[in-house]
This record gives structure tokens, C-alpha cells and sequence, in this order.
């Protein structure tokens, strides 16, 4: 059998600065909410654009850059894993989250951007 990975590689923008916390081990911790975005032709021949966020975690020195470098609106590529867990909340319910633990985070060039600038 094949080796079977868990990779994500996203490229899209983000929709907040980075949240980033200091536990109380003193490692750092950053969250993202990073948007993307895909066009397709509905059923009355339409286009439309549909967006996904997605949750995005990053820990330590990765924490570190986002911190610094991650505001919203930046274009970002983003690498990781998918990782499922669950919580339960102050009313006891519980919930589930699905996130991208990031083991590469960065900066994209924006094409749109960069043109609009010359």
C-alpha cells in the first residue's frame, strides 16, 4: 500500500489579523481565518463565487512570523494538516472543530495587487 498523507495547502486571504496568545508554557499560538474562493456556472448558467473559511492554527516560531506579518487582507499560503477534535462548551455541549494545524506559513504575492501598483 502506498503511503497515505494528511496535507492541505491553501492560498487564499485572510479575513482577520492573526490572533496570537501566549499559553501558559509560554509558547506562543496564532490563529488565522484564512477565505478561498472558487468560481463555477450554477445550474441557470450563471457564474458564482462561492468562499470557504477555513481555521487555521500555527504554534511557536510560526506563531512568531504570523504575529508580525499576518494582517487582514494579506494573501497567504498556508501548509498543514487537517486535524478533527472536540470540546465542551460552558453549557455543556459539545462541539467539534475541524482545523488546519500549519507546519508553513506565508506571504503570497498578489498578481492584482503588484499590476495596480505599476
Amino acid at each position: 500500500m502506498k503511503e497515505c498523507k494528511n496535507h492541505v495547502e491553501l492560498i487564499g486571504y485572510l479575513g482577520s489579523d492573526a490572533d496570537v496568545k501566549t499559553t501558559a508554557t509560554g509558547k506562543k499560538l496564532a490563529r488565522l481565518n484564512v477565505a478561498t474562493s472558487e468560481l463555477y456556472q450554477n445550474s441557470q448558467g450563471e457564474w458564482v463565487e462561492a468562499t470557504e473559511w477555513h481555521q487555521v492554527v500555527a504554534w511557536a516560531r510560526l506563531a512568531e512570523k504570523a504575529e508580525k506579518d499576518f494582517l487582514k487582507g494579506a494573501k497567504v499560503v498556508v501548509e498543514g494538516k487537517l486535524v478533527h477534535r472536540s470540546y465542551t462548551d460552558a453549557n455543556g455541549v459539545q462541539k467539534y472543530i475541524t482545523e488546519v494545524n500549519a507546519t508553513s506559513l506565508n506571504l503570497a504575492a498578489d498578481p492584482a495587487k503588484t499590476e495596480a501598483k505599476a
